[in-house]
């Protein structure tokens, strides 16, 4: 694994070639992105591919044959190759292989591009279908914020603010983290505003549907704050290691969900996933900034 920093007058990113992934952005000495601390989780900003969430029993089918794959895919697992270092842009690329084929039976390429503009950085993932078959796919972003930030304030003085007011569905989940198939309606105070404590996260995660495409993590104690903006995902997952005090919030937009409780998920017909015709290409793009 490598690691590459892309800098400007605001912001330096640290990102590496296992993932393709942003592991650190730093505003001088204030550090945004989650560490890795093992005690709580060892990850800090996953990229997911090819599926988001788990699948029951960790298989799925498709085509008469049944596959392994663990939680949120293999993509945050595997090294990616260094295509382009510029001043402001970074460029990895993976293709499919022998490790991929065993448990995702399809040819593709993958391209992340991270760009560094101003407070913000930019990212473009391109999936292409390299096959001759429709490829079932789908993809997420898992990253981790530290909260507080800058050390400033305790990790209740923080709320998710969401870019426009909204009335979004929570996606009821199993205890174990698998869809039941229900929704029901998540307040928001003031319509648009979630207030961080930790008893949220005494399951698991929150999964909503039904809500703006931007997000904002602040507080009143510092002016410093995080803005996820994801127009392309339908959904947003928000976690923290369950039942603990984790000084962190992992904000989470998903193109795709889980897999029902008991059920074995068959690609070919999984709702929430892209189905990309030999040859052709999806681009998701999403935008980090970082204040």
């Amino acid at each position: 694994m490598n690691t590459y920093v892309l800098k400007n007058d605001q912001l330096t990113a640290t990102f590496q070639t296992l993932g393709a992934e942003c592991v650190s952005v730093k505003r001088g000495e204030c550090e945004y992105i989650w560490q890795g601390d093992p005690t709580y989780w060892k990850g800090k900003a996953p990229m997911l591919f090819p599926i988001c969430g788990r699948l029951f029993g960790g298989k799925y089918s498709y085509g008469g044959r049944t596959y392994e794959m663990t939680n949120h895919g293999f993509m945050r697992n595997v090294e990616f190759a260094l295509k382009l270092l510029g001043d402001d842009c970074i460029v990895f690329e993976l293709e499919s292989n022998d490790f991929t084929r065993a448990q995702f039976p399809f040819d593709f390429k993958l391209t992340v591009t991270h760009r560094l503009e101003g407070e913000k950085i930019s990212t473009e993932v391109a999936i292409r279908n390299t096959g001759d078959t429709v490829m079932p796919c789908t993809f997420g972003e898992h990253p981790g914020f530290n909260v507080p930030l800058e050390g400033e304030g305790a990790f209740e003085d923080y709320v998710l603010e969401f870019g426009e007011a909204c009335s979004p569905d929570e996606i009821v989940m199993t205890d174990t983290c698998f869809l039941t198939g229900k929704h029901r309606a998540y307040p928001l105070a003031d319509g648009k505003t979630l207030p961080l404590r930790h008893s949220l996260f005494n399951i698991d995660a929150i999964f909503l549907a039904r809500v703006a495409d931007s997000v904002t993590l602040k507080s009143k104690t510092t002016e410093r704050s995080v803005t996820l903006s994801y127009p392309q995902m339908p959904y947003l997952g928000i976690w923290h290691a369950p039942r603990t005090d984790a000084p962190y919030v992992c904000i989470e937009p998903w193109c795709g969900l889980p897999a029902y409780d008991g059920e074995t998920d068959d690609f070919a017909i999984k709702p929430d996933m892209f189905r990309l015709q030999a040859g052709t290409e999806k681009t998701i793009t999403f935008e980090i900034a970082y204040r």
